[in-house]
């Protein structure tokens, strides 16, 4: 899904494949439903954790949809 991406990805690199902006990856990393880990200052986030982020969400929309 996101082979031009190393599998573990800055906070920018997750906003620039989500097409979203960098404060709202911080904002899923606060929430905690997109997991991640801090390097000092810097946040990391694995691909894997962003492919699970994306297939929940999906799930999630899908039985939003289905009950409205």
């Amino acid at each position: 899904m996101f082979n031009n991406y190393s599998d573990v990805m800055s906070v920018s690199d997750a906003a620039e494949a989500l097409s979203v902006g960098k404060n709202q990856i911080y904002a899923l990393l606060g929430s905690g439903k997109l997991k991640g880990f801090r390097m000092g200052h810097t946040w990391k986030i694995s691909k894997k954790n962003l492919e699970d982020f994306i297939t929940e969400e999906t799930k999630k929309q899908s039985a939003e949809t289905k009950t409205a």
